[in-house]
């Protein structure tokens, strides 16, 4: 018995056209191919549902199956690496989970397979989930689009303190947050692996379920997250100890110095990012409010005190000093601004009871 196939696609239409020749004495081998040929026409109808937008995203809806595995119930997000949906997962008995799916772009695929080889690496170690990384389930490739589906999570912490009117959390939950986010840090530490994009938008609830009380000092009524357990997430700028480190990391407000002063980063970068975090759980609102790597600077001195000398000779930013000392006139817009709102932390008010 011999048999010949050859497969034809019209780019335009997205039709699969395949022709059979076959000798056979029997019919066993002519249904195999003949369920080859339904099959391949079912994959090019269900191609032709897959569309894009201009910018690369998936174009998809409630309802709609990806790989007849996950179905669409509804939209959690979107950023500039794509978006993230809520699918019930067919194959684990309508398990909810997150799927967050990359756009259709070269970088970004290729981003997306670091962050799965990290997702990888924490799976490994942490087989039991006790570090609080998010959990990925699985990973695929789905008409050009990288997707990592996940542990179904709350609100980040800072949407939660967003809709809150940017309360304060109460200080007990701001003590156990912390110990998990420093926990899971230095579980990421211990295997060579640094964040670098630590943020309340990085830190998510498990569950964002809440009470509301009515809160006499502000005399406003405030959600209470009923449950302060958390997942880090977004490891798509996590770095292996042993690769390249690109220069700048970390979102603006959560960047520390030697960052912005371009002298290299290591673990401890994570560290300063946490402290910045903790400030906003406590006060509600950012530590370092600036877009300007001058100002910035100057912000971390008038709270924290002058930079270190070591740092400052070593930098080849010196744009930003004469004589050792910042740049800076106190009688600008900015300057008044700084000057107003940028303290000594020792002696904020915000941390007499601490």
């Amino acid at each position: 018995m011999t048999a010949h196939l050859s497969i034809y696609t019209d780019l335009d239409l997205c039709l699969l056209i395949v022709t059979i020749s076959l000798v056979s004495n029997g019919n066993g081998r002519c249904t195999l191919w003949l369920l080859g040929l339904q099959k391949s026409q079912r994959s090019a109808k269900s191609s032709q549902n897959v569309e894009d937008d201009k910018e690369g995203h998936l174009v998809c809806r409630t309802g709609d199956r990806i790989l007849e595995r996950y179905e669409i119930v509804g939209n959690l997000g979107e950023g500039t690496f794509g978006k993230v949906v809520e699918c019930l997962d067919r194959d684990r008995g309508k398990t909810p989970v997150a799927l967050k799916i990359i756009r259709n772009v070269k970088k970004y695929r290729e981003a997306a397979l670091l962050e799965i080889n990290v997702l990888k690496k924490i799976r490994e170690q942490d087989q039991e989930n006790k570090y609080m990384c998010v959990l990925m389930r699985d990973w695929f490739e789905y008409h050009g689009h990288m997707c990592i589906a996940f542990e179904l999570l709350g609100k980040s912490t800072f949407d939660f303190q967003k809709e809150n009117d940017f309360l304060p959390y109460p200080l007990s939950q701001i003590r156990h947050i912390a110990y998990q986010v420093c926990n899971a840090v230095k579980f990421l530490h211990d295997n060579k692996l640094t964040h670098t994009d630590l943020k309340p938008e990085n830190i998510l609830f498990v569950s964002s379920e809440f009470n509301i009380a009515y809160n006499e000092d502000k005399k406003c009524e405030e959600k209470h997250i009923k449950n302060s357990s958390i997942r880090l997430v977004d490891f798509g700028s996590a770095t292996f100890d042993h690769e390249y480190h690109t220069t700048i990391v970390a979102t603006r407000h959560y960047r520390p110095p030697e960052v912005i002063l371009e002298l290299g980063w290591s673990q401890p970068c994570d560290v300063w990012s946490i402290g910045c975090i903790l400030f906003e759980y406590y006060t509600g609102f950012t530590l370092f409010q600036t877009h300007n790597n001058l100002e910035h600077l100057v912000m971390m001195e008038r709270i924290l005190g002058q930079l270190p000398r070591r740092m400052v000779y070593k930098t080849k930013k010196q744009k930003y000093f004469q004589n050792g000392a910042l740049i800076w006139d106190d009688m600008t817009t900015d300057g008044r601004y700084v000057s107003k709102n940028c303290h000594p932390l020792r002696v904020r008010k915000y941390y007499k009871d601490v």
